[in-house]
């Protein structure tokens, strides 16, 4: 029921056009940029009153989205491409919500680690920028894309995220920017969810694995970086082992913390490694 009523509010793809037609007209007289275009409130308005009847739309015309929008324009206007843009991006929302929701198999408004590893799973043949990147690549990839919202969205491991917090992380963003197909390079290195990073990380796991039985031993991953003994030795005391050695998951939470250091998460993480006395404070002894 509560898909279905989403679903019924969703804007179909003949009033955006019809939205956009009537925005367009609205600065018809001006020859300025789209960019430049603004209309002031009696104009949003008037345009609300020239929308279908039954428009889903017109619940964007309030008070509220408008002053919103303003952005302190001395003409007290808002640019019509913001608004735009900006109905644009709800709509994602809510797309969105109801293509995660799928996968909510509790219906209580959760991902569990393999809800969305599911949910990315069947989104991989969607992302052009993925077409290079081998099939048997795809396990490590999802696990390296799932880690990051687990990461930023559950770090107290309570092993579900809010469908609500993956939609406001931004992450989504990031991730569907990959059906891009001119894509730049250079954005595309930087995506943490692009097939370069897969790439990166797995031959790093790779090099680091000597005797090559998939796994990290304390030996191995002291390669890793500029690691020292008693950092790894926690790492090992704080993260789940199997036989005293750390799985690809575990790996990409450690590469995930230390090149996002000043984050909050990350932050966390590495004082549960550095709270050798695991008394939620590190004293001038632990320093």
């Amino acid at each position: 029921m509560f898909l279905q009523n989403m679903s019924k509010n969703i804007i179909e793809n003949e009033e955006l056009q019809q939205l956009w037609v009537l925005l367009e007209k609205s600065c018809s007289q001006t020859s300025e940029s789209y960019e430049k275009q603004r209309i002031d409130y009696l104009e949003y308005k008037r345009i609300r009153g020239l929308l279908d009847p039954k428009s889903k739309a017109k619940e964007y015309f309030t008070a509220t989205v408008f002053a919103k929008l303003q952005d302190n324009d001395p003409n007290k206007k808002i640019s019509i491409l913001n608004f735009f843009n900006y109905v644009m991006r709800k709509v994602w929302l809510r797309q969105t919500r109801i293509a995660l929701s799928l996968y909510d198999i509790t219906g209580q408004g959760f991902l569990k680690e393999t809800d969305l590893e599911n949910y990315i799973q069947e989104l991989i043949p969607t992302l052009s920028q993925l077409d290079s990147l081998d099939k048997a690549f795809h396990p490590f990839y999802i696990c390296i894309a799932v880690r990051k919202f687990f990461f930023f969205l559950d770090p107290h491991k309570h092993n579900k995220i809010k469908i609500v917090d993956i939609l406001g992380s931004g992450f989504l963003d990031d991730l569907l920017e990959l059906r891009d197909e001119d894509l730049n390079k250079t954005r595309e290195e930087a995506n943490w969810f692009s097939a370069t990073n897969t790439l990166r990380l797995y031959s790093s796991y790779l090099r680091l694995d000597e005797d090559h039985n998939g796994m990290l031993s304390k030996t191995e991953l002291m390669k890793y970086g500029n690691l020292t003994n008693l950092f790894i030795e926690r790492v090992f005391d704080v993260c789940i082992t199997y036989d005293r050695e750390i799985d690809f998951k575990t790996f990409v939470d450690i590469v995930l913390a230390l090149e996002n250091r000043k984050e909050v998460q990350s932050i966390y993480f590495l004082f549960s490694i550095l709270d050798i006395k695991s008394q939620r404070f590190i004293d001038s002894f632990t320093i």
